[in-house]
Parts: structure tokens; sequence; C-alpha cells
């Protein structure tokens, strides 16, 4: 049985429950990350007893399902975008911001499917938006190519944030301090391509960035989903 399945206990105490737990985990997930997250220091802040939140949640896995629904809520819209290819924009973007206000969110992103009725709500709105386009098994690897990508740069980008704060050094600032051992190795002329990247590309914001990845993304999606003319 899941935790959403499971009912919740009664105590003749004031009930916990179970939205005062997680708020109260994601909480302190926001301030110091998954590692400041057990059910010893959620029931401290709730100021309550351990055992009794084994009432209502069995693991720290159970936890971690029920913090990363209570997310989704955020994911969803509360309207519908337009066309398919808006709504995998919409929701990607969404779940970009939800993981840069809750960086943890990141480290629980991808694997299994997220189960919760938050979840499933943004899978639903999402496979829905593209019901009829093409056959079931096209549809499921386009919202999976979406996901990958969507998933692989907020990792990619709230690494750098946490590479940021441990070593005090914005990404700038970090590129200075390793520009001289860089311009030393392409100098030697062993890495042409690389030099061309370094010295004529452009750099944009982390924002820029995932919006023109998501874009080039979709535009092969749309390949797949468009059927091709007579």
């Amino acid at each position: 049985m899941t935790v959403w399945d499971r009912p919740e206990p009664r105590f003749r105490a004031a009930p916990l429950g179970r939205e005062r737990i997680i708020a109260a985990a994601i909480a302190l997930a926001d301030d110091g990350g998954l590692e400041a997250v057990s059910l010893r220091k959620v029931a401290a802040r709730l100021d309550a007893r351990p055992m009794r939140l084994y009432g209502y949640i069995s693991t720290k896995e159970e936890l971690f399902d029920l913090m990363v629904d209570e997310v989704h809520a955020e994911i969803l819209p509360e309207e519908r975008p337009g066309d398919w290819r808006e709504v995998l924009r919409v929701r990607a973007h969404r779940t970009r911001q939800a993981a840069l206000r809750h960086e943890w969110l990141a480290d629980l992103l991808g694997g299994r499917p997220a189960l919760g009725p938050n979840a499933l709500a943004v899978a639903e709105a999402t496979l829905a938006a593209l019901d009829g386009l093409a056959d079931i098994d096209t549809v499921m690897r386009a919202v999976e190519t979406v996901s990958a990508y969507t998933t692989g740069a907020i990792r990619r980008e709230v690494a750098d944030l946490r590479a940021e704060r441990a070593t005090g050094l914005s990404k700038r600032e970090w590129q200075r301090a390793f520009g001289p051992h860089v311009s030393r190795m392409l100098a030697t002329g062993r890495f042409p391509a690389l030099a061309k990247a370094v010295h004529d590309g452009t750099e944009p914001d982390a924002a820029t960035s995932f919006a023109t990845g998501l874009d080039w993304v979709l535009d092969a999606v749309a390949t797949r989903l468009t059927p091709p003319p007579v």
C-alpha cells in the first residue's frame, strides 16, 4: 500500500497531519538540502516525538515521495496552455522554476515515475495535450525526450549553483581563475575545435540556454509528431 492509499492515523493528541509534516520537511530541505531531512528532524521542527511520525510515514523515501508530489502542485499550470508544444514548454519551464526554488528537487527528478496525485495530474495534462497526434508509443517517447532534456539541464544548472556556493567563486570568477591554464592548453594546438569554441563562442545566461535548448528539442519532437506531407 502506498503512502497515498494509507489512511492517516487517529491520535487522541492533536493530529500532526501529513500536510504539516510535508511542509516541515520541505522547509528543512530548502534550507539544508535532502541531507538535512530526517523523520527525527521533522519531528523536532513540529515539536513532536519521532514515533508519532511513523503513524503517517514509514520511511524517509516515502517522505521524499510526498515532498516531490507537493512541489508538482507548483509545476501544474493553473490554466491549460495552448497546443502540445506550449504544454511541454510550460511544463519544462515550471519544473525549472520549481527546482530553483527547491534545489533538492534536482536530486529526485528522473528515475521511476512520481505517482502522487499532483504528479499524476501533471502527467495527465501533458499526455492529454498530445492525444491523437501520433500513436501512444511515439507520444510517450516524445514526453520522455523533453523530460530527459529538462532534468539534465536543471541538474547542470543546480550543480553550478552549488559549486558557486562551495567555492565562493561565481562562474565568471572561476573561469578567470582557471583561464591561464586553459590558455596554455589551447596554445599547444592540440585542441583546435575547443579553441574555436572558447574564443569565438558566446555564453548565454542559464535561462536563455535552457530556453534555446528546449526549443531545439521541441523542434526535433515535432518532426515525429507531425505527419509527413502526402
